[in-house]
């Protein structure tokens, strides 16, 4: 590996698994915001940048790490906007079957042990239902 580039083979073709295969919808304000920046350059990719081929996936991630070091954002690993996504969901009230057929997963256990971390307010709160309810 020393001196060699290292180079990713992008694949296009059918997922992993049928819940791969997604509708995620996009709110009016992050629509508003990457509008200007779409470019349609042939009917197969929606892509964010000038060149006519799918953008490789460690671009997103080194823009990212880049972005985070600029604004002194301790680091955060890419994958984990993932797990702070779902988290947020939870904690907004967002029904847990939801949150997981948006991740892509067949079965919902796996978003509830990998992906949901409640935070303590969440436990208090859960606390604070139990008591008020026995009184």
């Amino acid at each position: 590996m020393d001196g060699e580039k290292i180079h990713t083979e992008i694949i296009i073709g059918t997922p992993k698994t049928q819940n791969s295969i997604r509708d995620i919808p996009m709110n009016k304000e992050l629509l508003k915001m990457l509008r200007p920046l779409k470019k349609i350059v042939n009917g197969k990719f929606h892509v964010l940048t000038n060149e006519e081929k799918p953008t490789e996936p460690r671009t997103y991630r080194n823009y990212y790490k880049r972005m985070m070091e600029q604004l002194n954002i301790p680091p955060l690993k890419f994958h984990g906007l993932r797990h702070s996504f779902a988290t947020r969901c939870i904690e907004s009230n967002c029904d847990y079957k939801t949150v997981s057929v948006i991740l892509g997963h067949s079965d919902i256990t796996t978003t509830l042990n990998l992906y949901v971390h409640p935070n303590m307010e969440q436990k208090k709160r859960c606390i604070d239902k139990v008591f008020k309810s026995i009184k």
